[in-house]
């Protein structure tokens, strides 16, 4: 039972990290219509903004877990309106061809920098000890992770649900050309919502780095993952993509632990279950059935 809930307490950490970037993807597709393949490296640079700030400036985590989300999605929004944001009315093919050549610029302009080698980023001295939960000790950097998670995940369906400026944003992502008919300019929240996306991405990485091993290839496989996330929740689905997030987070560290004779399992098992729910409902768990022609 014990090493149940163990297995049980990873599998909710690695689904906060799937969580995180699931819901900037989800925003920002379903707003933008774009299929940002540029979310993986933007992770990347949120645990390489952290790391370059503690070496060469001796800013600590907690001022980075501030600083880098901002000035990653500052400059999401320059670039939404620099390149995207010309490119919308096109084929979405162009987008997703773009975010996928800035992917490549971003990592090799890191490995220049700073090698292809892992860097250790250091774990906050208030966190580097272990919370007991009465059947077992967990690592507090974990548990902070995991609520930390939580926390922004209902801080953004309390926004979204709430507040008027969350119905619109929401009601831009879910049903644009509704929302457009009813006489809301769709086109001024776009670049706030994408840089929003971008810093989430960013929140995920500078969370990362004490965790995971600081390169410019950590984003790459991940962002995969996260896709396949989407895509089961439902594109365009904030909530659809958030609980979809932890339960593949569960369901691979189960599959890993229990079906250890069986290594491939574990490693596609996400793809599995998105094949699985693509044949049943095309749309994803929560997406909506585009109306036939």
């Amino acid at each position: 039972m014990t090493g149940f809930l163990q297995n049980t307490f990873n599998g909710l950490v690695s689904g906060a990290f799937y969580a995180l970037l699931a819901l900037g993807l989800a925003v920002i597709f379903g707003m933008l219509r774009v299929v940002n393949f540029a979310h993986g490296a933007f992770y990347m640079l949120g645990a390489f903004g952290a790391y370059v700030l503690l070496t060469e400036a001796g800013v600590p985590f907690w001022w980075a877990l501030v600083i880098v989300p901002v000035v990653l999605g500052v400059l999401g929004m320059a670039l939404e309106r620099a390149f995207i944001h010309r490119l919308t009315r096109l084929d979405p093919l162009y987008n997703f061809l773009l975010t996928f050549g800035l992917t490549l610029i971003l990592q090799d302009a890191v490995k220049s920098r700073y090698g292809v080698q892992s860097s250790p980023y250091p774990m906050p001295r208030e966190l580097a000890g272990s919370v007991d939960l009465g059947l077992f000790d967990f690592p507090a950097y974990r548990v902070f992770i995991l609520a930390f998670a939580v926390v922004a995940c209902v801080a953004v369906w309390w926004l979204l649900g709430h507040t008027r400026v969350g119905m619109v944003i929401r009601a831009a992502t879910e049903r644009p050309e509704l929302t457009r008919a009813f006489g809301i300019n769709v086109g001024r929240w776009v670049t706030p919502v994408f840089g929003v996306g971008i810093a989430l991405a960013g929140l995920a990485g500078v969370l990362a780095a004490p965790m995971r091993a600081v390169n410019p290839l950590m984003g790459a496989d991940l962002i995969i993952v996260v896709f396949a996330v989407v895509v089961i929740g439902g594109l365009g689905s904030i909530f659809g993509s958030v609980a979809v997030g932890f339960a593949i987070g569960l369901v691979q560290s189960w599959t890993l632990v229990y079906l250890s004779d069986y290594p491939v399992i574990g490693q596609t098992v996400v793809f599995l279950v998105m094949a699985a729910v693509l044949l049943w409902r095309p749309a994803g768990l929560f997406g909506r059935e585009e109306a036939p022609a």
